[in-house]
């Protein structure tokens, strides 16, 4: 087995230049046979029967003496046999042995009969005519030695073959270079990715098929780059979140050790301690949601219910969270019916309100306004809070990621909040965007479609 695609290319090469001369030899071989047998058995006939009429005008002595001299001589072989057995012969013998011939043959043309003997292939044919002398009926034999021609003819084509061959072969040895060469840089490029080098640039400048896999192999190496980026992102946040409440349950775990703790203090400190482990727990709890929703794994159970009183149930069922810092909504819910996960969708409204919530100044206002058309419905809600820088705005969907990052300390929350939300609605095939104004507030949109669509 040839494991080098250079190698395997080049022969295969070879190998179709080759058959493929073989076989159109043998073909033009086979198409023109029949036609060079018609040619040279003609071209035999007429040089007989020249012969034949030389012999009718002339004295036998003058037509052998005539038939000596005769240029055709080189391109032909004539034999003449008279009663007594006795045979003449004229021409060269020069190439292969002259046909044999029986001595029915001769009786047969001797009483005025043809023969005419095809040897086969393209071979040359052996022809038998009576000749009338003064001294009797003999029989003349003529047979075409090979011409000249025929002789140049295949010389040439073997020579041009030849030629042909070593020329191709060393085109194709050029050409295979270039063909090879693209694909030796994918291999090394593999090769530095599977190392953990995803700085590859190929500059492969092709445009067939060989640059299409180079430009898609760029980009598979550009989106691999950042899916190493965010899986050190996600690894550095997790420590980060992870960290600070272990530190905290540690300290407070080992101040509770003191024999000489105050009762107020050690209530304080297991107080600390719950939140802490709660806190981690509300995380790994969004980690496993965000990890079953990204990987599809969670089923949809799909039912039919009111979006808009939904959202209002969202909106009652927080409402410590925002009756306590005077925070008004303001609604404009058109009823409409929809098709989706229940619960799901009650978790995405859940998150994006939280955080309208947790952002909005004291005594600010909440917007929720709700559209529907034939096929979607869309909903938007909207704060005065304090607004996210536009360098932030792309990356609010992703996992662990705040963006007021001093403000969030002081609140609840790992920042996968609107991650999860942004997954449940894709699940939905609907759509979830953001605007934004640093210091006037957020706006975010989702749009659903009112019964899925099958895939």
């Amino acid at each position: 087995m040839i494991k080098s695609l250079y190698i395997r290319v080049v022969l295969t090469f070879l190998l179709s230049v080759i058959a493929g001369s073989v076989t159109a030899y043998a073909l033009a071989v086979w198409l023109y046979d029949e036609k060079l047998n018609e040619n040279s058995q003609v071209l035999l006939m007429n040089f007989g029967q020249d012969i034949v009429r030389l012999y009718e005008t002339m004295s036998a002595d003058k037509a052998d003496t005539y038939i000596s001299g005769m240029k055709q001589l080189d391109s032909y072989h004539i034999r003449i046999y008279d009663g007594t057995g006795l045979v003449q012969s004229y021409g060269s013998l020069d190439g292969p042995l002259p046909a044999s011939v029986t001595v029915e043959q001769v009786s047969q043309v001797r009483h005025g009969g043809i023969v005419q003997v095809n040897i086969g292939g393209v071979a040359p044919a052996l022809l038998g005519l009576p000749l009338r002398t003064d001294e009797g009926t003999r029989a003349m034999f003529v047979e075409p030695r090979t011409p000249p021609s025929a002789a140049f003819a295949k010389q040439w084509v073997l020579t041009f073959l030849t030629y042909f061959l070593v020329t191709g072969s060393l085109l194709i040895l050029i050409a295979s270079i270039f063909l090879v060469r693209p694909i030796n840089k994918l291999t090394r490029a593999t090769k530095r990715i599977a190392s953990g080098d995803f700085d590859v640039r190929l500059n492969i400048k092709q445009t067939g098929e060989l640059g299409t896999l180079a430009r898609s192999f760029e980009d598979m190496t550009h989106d691999l780059q950042q899916l190493e980026q965010m899986r050190r992102e996600f690894v550095a946040n997790v420590s980060h979140e992870v960290q600070s409440p272990l530190t905290s349950i540690s300290g407070y775990a080992l101040a509770l050790k003191q024999a000489n703790v105050a009762e107020q203090d050690r209530d304080r400190y297991i107080e600390i301690i719950i939140t802490e482990a709660k806190r981690m727990s509300n995380m790994t709890d969004g980690l496993l949601k965000l990890s079953q929703l990204e990987s599809q794994t969670q089923q949809l159970r799909m039912t039919a219910f009111q979006l808009d009183e939904q959202i209002r149930r969202v909106i009652v069922a927080i409402q410590p969270q925002w009756s306590v810092r005077h925070i008004h909504f303001d609604m404009d819910l058109e009823e409409t019916g929809i098709t989706g996960d229940y619960d799901l969708l009650h978790q995405v409204w859940t998150n994006i309100i939280g955080n309208s919530i947790k952002f909005s100044k004291d005594g600010g206002l909440i917007a929720v306004r709700m559209k529907r058309d034939a096929q979607n419905v869309t909903v938007c809600i909207s704060d005065q809070g304090i607004g996210i820088l536009p360098e932030d705005q792309k990356r609010i969907f992703e996992r662990f990621f705040k963006a007021d990052r001093s403000h969030s300390r002081k609140q609840e929350g790992s920042g996968m909040g609107l991650a999860i939300a942004k997954q449940i609605v894709a699940l939905h095939q609907g759509s979830i965007s953001v605007e934004s104004v640093p210091g006037q507030g957020t706006t975010l949109t989702v749009a659903l479609p009112l019964t899925l669509r099958a895939e």
